[in-house]
């Protein structure tokens, strides 16, 4: 019977000692989403892959209205053209049809594979500044995605997102 007292007795005292030692640990809490979204870096990447898609959108949709005024010629002309020529404008539509349909989803794809880029440049930037955030203020454990619920006060997004902002270095244009 003392083998057991004895026993609890330790154990209970591992405990406290395991719960006094959690108390020293200092654990904060970041929103990767509200950081990412509050960033001067992500303004500035949304804003040039912005002009990039605008400039591709531009070309795709005069690529549209040239198949579409050649449509609007065969309906018009064409009681007046020749066989060969409905052929061949026929055939030209069909061709530039396709190849706007692949500058299409050539254009999709580029512009998510972009976006990834863009989001995983980004997120290391954004994992480097959580880290010496972490070092400077010795913060041991750092939450982030997943998360149910924080306090507040151990919620350090504020700090990454002033510290990307010190960091920021607009690209000339």
């Amino acid at each position: 019977m003392n083998i057991r007292v004895v026993t609890t007795l330790l154990l209970l005292t591992g405990f406290c000692y395991q719960a006094s030692a959690a108390s020293d640990y200092r654990i904060a809490v970041v929103d990767p989403n509200r950081v990412v979204e509050q960033s001067p870096q992500y303004e500035a990447a949304r804003d040039s892959l912005q002009r990039e898609v605008e400039d591709r959108e531009r070309s795709l949709r005069d690529q549209q209205e040239q198949i579409s005024s050649l449509q609007s010629k065969l309906e018009r002309d064409g009681a007046l053209m020749s066989e060969s020529e409905i052929q061949r404008l026929q055939n030209d539509i069909r061709s530039r049809t396709r190849k706007l349909k692949y500058a299409r989803d050539e254009f999709q794809e580029d512009f998510v594979l972009r976006q990834n880029e863009l989001r995983a440049r980004l997120g290391r930037q954004v994992k480097e500044v959580i880290v010496e955030l972490a070092k400077e203020q010795k913060i041991d454990l750092i939450i982030s995605e997943g998360l149910v619920y924080s306090d507040p006060r151990i919620d350090i997004s504020d700090l990454v997102i002033e510290r990307l902002k010190q960091e920021f270095k607009p690209r000339p244009e």
